[in-house]
């Protein structure tokens, strides 16, 4: 499923360091373009060969540092000069994969160059506030002074990008917003047929039972508190999985009925899917594939309506979506859960299966033809 049209191709990701969501699209279009280049600002070479073999990698300078890896994000202010470094005059299509900076690269006056956006940086426009309200005293000082110019790079170098993607409708509104341009939508692709094959081990999911679940990174703006109020108010049972800088916080907070199990290998993620009453998810997400991935495994989703679960969650169908993003708010969707009719797992795993990464290709190609139409 290769596209052969153009001759050398640059994929460019802010950095590779990890196997999340971000990485795993960059894989499915590294299917499309398999001798294409990848460039980012920093890598793990070893995960990077694991991930994409054959394909050769350049790193910025920043990965020269002594132990850059440890500080990274801290660097943001000469990320931008780092990008523009990056030499992609050979190059006659270049797609950009953007969450962290990396549309800010400078193409060949005949590329084509295609932005597939995660999401417009969070930590400089909707989310500044909140990043800003929970980071240390030194950078809540210094991110006034530091953001106001990487705002306006952000902005000047949307003109550099010929053909904006999205991976979701709400992810498009904010590129409309602040960078006044336009963009098709593509989802991202999700393993939907590991979480909808049947478990090795049926009976793992018997912990879940009578439980509600969040999953995720435990960060502020997943809004995991919510979650933990909601259920030390109620006396349901909840078990969080995940790890991240709210876990303490957290703990300390919960109620016997709130159970932590942390990081969790993939049988028990999949078994916390398949045996538990609903996934709980009360963020404000670009996407969102948690949801999705608990759609395909028959586990309907408990949703607040903004963001990306508007594109996957489908009341009385996939689960019920909630307007107010309070404890009052989630407690009110949990009782109108609890009276719903039972779900149709063959109806949420074939709306799934439109999420999967064949689906995937098929129209991020689609994209690439159209930006190759309108740019030739």
């Amino acid at each position: 499923m290769a596209v052969t049209a153009f001759v050398n191709v640059a994929l460019i990701h802010y950095w590779l360091l990890t196997n999340r969501g971000g990485e795993k699209v960059l894989r499915a279009i590294a299917k499309l373009f398999p001798g294409a280049d990848l460039f980012t600002l920093l890598a793990d070479e070893k995960l990077t060969d694991e991930l994409f073999p054959g394909h050769k990698l350049y790193q910025s300078a920043l990965s020269n540092l002594p132990g850059v890896q440890m500080y990274y994000k801290t660097l943001l202010p000469v990320m931008p000069a780092a990008l523009e470094s990056f030499d992609l005059n050979e190059y006659d299509l270049i797609i950009s994969s953007e969450a962290g900076p990396a549309k800010g690269i400078i193409p060949a006056p005949n590329a084509t160059h295609i932005c597939y956006c995660h999401s417009p940086m969070r930590y400089l426009w909707d989310q500044y506030h909140i990043y800003r309200d929970n980071a240390s005293w030194p950078m809540r000082y210094a991110m006034p002074f530091i953001t106001s110019t990487l705002r306006q790079w952000d902005v000047t170098t949307a003109s550099r990008v010929d053909h904006f993607v999205a991976n979701s409708s709400y992810v498009r509104n904010r590129i409309k917003k602040y960078y006044r341009r336009d963009a098709s939508v593509v989802h991202p692709p999700v393993e939907i047929e590991a979480f909808a094959a049947p478990l090795q081990d049926p009976a793992k999911e018997n912990q879940f039972h009578n439980r509600y679940l969040w999953a995720g990174q435990l960060t502020a703006y997943k809004r995991p508190d919510l979650a933990i109020e909601a259920f030390n108010r109620s006396g349901r049972n909840l078990t969080v999985i995940g790890e991240g800088e709210e876990l303490r916080g957290l703990r300390r907070k919960a109620k016997p009925n709130i159970e932590f199990l942390g990081k969790v290998d993939f049988d028990t993620l999949k078994a916390a899917y398949k045996g538990s009453r609903a996934l709980i998810f009360p963020g404000e997400e670009d996407f969102g594939i948690i949801p999705v991935e608990a759609i395909a495994s028959g586990l309907p989703v408990i949703a607040y309506a903004r963001g990306g679960a508007l594109d996957t969650v489908r009341p009385g169908k996939t689960g019920i979506l909630f307007e107010s993003q309070t404890a009052e708010g989630l407690l009110s969707a949990i009782e109108e859960f609890e009276a719903t009719p039972s779900y149709s797992e063959s109806e949420m795993l074939a709306f799934a299966e439109t999420f999967n990464e064949s689906s995937f290709l098929t129209k991020f190609r689609a994209e690439v033809d159209k930006a190759r139409s309108t740019s030739a």
